[in-house]
């Protein structure tokens, strides 16, 4: 199905967004003419109209809309500083096939492009780029239309479409249908798929990258292509391995999930003093992973006041596929020490289950999932991950709280695993960190503008990341690639990427998968087009 000009008989999307997607390289010209060339370009290479006022945004031309339009969904404050890099201009396509013809442009004009759907790249490479100047930013939140179709359990998504839209526009068709993907509303599906995508209910069916049927990608010679034409080794990689890679996703189809009529929720606090000994912790490590595949509970560790000091808290903040009297059968038997009273819970639908899992305030209407917007004030923080495959110690612990209490605002989120993320094979697609994984850790710090000490809070997550070391996996320590994290390493500027450098932070994204992944990129993209700080490199750059 590949096309080699662009035709409006297509739609359009991407294939990141916490990521992104790159091309070649860097102009001397300045962004204003640069624009210019991009803009007469399109025009050649695009029978779709597109208006200049609502779909161009340059610094040249209105600085306040086009810091408002670069602010809009970008999540991480820290890469948005006045010293971080900014995009000559931005370019909102309203067709997929202003998609394939920036791609033609990019190339044609020696331009670097950085792609962005929800915005929530960790380290903000899908609005910046340190290795590349100037660069421009192609934002697909306009490409975002939902079909849904019960009858065969699917779903077309365009890239643009945040994961709470996606949710909200299939219980609007249905009741009993869902699909597994993120807890975080406001991500955007085309970046969120290509790293994996996990949720609340991944112990019943996976990732959101299990449940992938077929995509629409742009690829480095322009060309839309689906499954069939992409070939199996593409569709394989593009379902975990990362954004920004092989192409820019247009379009996912998915597989929509049988979820019950009414599921439960519920949130658990203890302080440090209501578990003393941490036997509440220590059970949980013990049994999360082996629970029924229908009950998820993950512990969200935070510091609070208590009395003029400070402690931490651990929250057990589950979702069970299943009504209360299930869930309490449930618990009393694999989990009575959490203590867990009916009155805890709270039986709902599977999307008002979204809204609660997503932080949202009690009783907010579920149409809340259709403004793309997070619950939570955007900050500037620093993320990192690991994965535990034996239960942390009582040692392990107290030291863990011991860091925590030395922070301002720290947060760690342990996610349990098992069920049916324990019977998929590593290889099955890209993301590797399946059987024998006990839970996912998740390490966040966040501050705000008016704080800063950014060096002593990247300072504080890197000694507990360093802490943590006898407890993780190991050979390698594995990372979540949607959690990205440039301190496992990058690429050099420009094309000057290194398959060996690289496996430093391939095999903890990817382990084993990592080889393959270099393979299929240097079949599909040899002269490294779409690349980043991270991307996956080929093995030889072709000029």
């Amino acid at each position: 199905m590949g096309i080699s000009k662009p035709s409006p008989a297509f739609s359009f999307l991407l294939i990141f967004a916490l990521y992104f997607s790159l091309y070649t390289i860097t102009p001397t010209t300045s962004s204003a003419s640069l624009q210019d060339q991009f803009i007469n370009c399109l025009h050649k290479n695009t029978h779709v109209y597109f208006p200049l006022e609502s779909t161009f945004f340059a610094p040249a031309k209105n600085v306040s809309m086009f810091s408002e339009v670069l602010q809009s969904t970008a999540q991480n404050l820290r890469y948005l500083t006045k010293s971080m890099p900014k995009p000559g201009f931005i370019f909102k396509p309203l067709h997929e096939s202003h998609v394939q013809a920036s791609i033609i442009c990019s190339k044609k004009l020696g331009t670097h492009v950085r792609i962005r759907s929800g915005g929530h790249d960790y380290e903000g490479l899908s609005y910046v780029s340190k290795i590349e100047n100037p660069f421009i930013v192609m934002d697909l939140s306009k490409l975002r239309r939902v079909n849904i179709n019960i009858k065969d359990n699917s779903a077309w998504v365009q890239a643009g479409a945040t994961v709470g839209e996606l949710y909200y526009r299939i219980a609007e068709k249905s009741r009993v249908h869902g699909f597994p993907a993120g807890l975080c509303s406001s991500l955007g599906i085309g970046g969120h798929i290509t790293g994996g995508a996990y949720g609340s209910m991944m112990r019943k069916y996976g990732l959101g990258a299990d449940n992938v049927l077929d995509a629409k990608i742009v690829d480095a010679n322009g060309k839309i292509l689906d499954r069939k034409a992409m070939g199996e080794d593409t569709f394989w990689a593009i379902r975990g391995g990362a954004g920004g890679s092989f192409g820019i996703i247009l379009e996912w189809k998915i597989k929509l999930v049988p979820v019950p009529k009414t599921v439960t929720v519920f949130t658990v606090t203890k302080t440090l003093q209501q578990d003393p000994g941490n036997k509440i912790l220590s059970k949980w490590q013990m049994v999360a992973d082996k629970l029924v595949d229908e009950l998820f509970i993950r512990v969200i560790f935070n510091v609070a006041a208590n009395n003029g000091s400070k402690t931490a808290t651990t929250s057990y903040n589950a979702v069970f596929l299943g009504n209360k009297g299930m869930l309490m059968k449930v618990m009393n038997k694999s989990f009575p020490e959490l203590g867990l009273t009916p009155k805890d819970c709270t039986e709902m639908s599977w999307l008002e289950s979204i809204v609660y899992i997503s932080g949202f305030a009690s009783r907010t209407p579920t149409k809340v999932l259709l403004q793309g917007k997070s619950p939570f004030p955007k900050n500037n923080f620093k993320a990192k991950s690991d994965f535990v495959k034996k239960p942390i110690p009582e040692s392990g612990l107290k030291g863990i709280f011991k860091k925590l209490l030395k922070e301002d605002n720290p947060m760690m989120i342990w996610n349990p695993y098992g069920g049916m993320m324990a019977r998929i094979p590593e290889s099955q697609i890209p993301f590797p960190h399946r059987k024998g994984v006990i839970f996912k850790i998740q390490y966040v710090t966040n501050w705000p503008d008016s704080d800063r000490r950014q060096n002593k809070h990247i300072n504080w997550i890197r000694d507990l990341y360093s802490f943590m070391t006898p407890y993780v996996s190991t050979n390698p320590r594995q990372a979540y690639v949607n959690y990205r994290d440039l301190d496992l390493g990058q690429n050099k500027k420009r094309c000057k990427s290194n398959v060996n450098q690289a496996q430093a932070w391939g095999a903890s994204y990817f382990k084993g998968n990592f080889e393959r992944l270099v393979k299929i990129k240097t079949k599909v993209d040899p002269r490294n087009i779409f690349r980043h700080e991270q991307s996956i490199p080929p093995m030889l750059v072709q000029n």
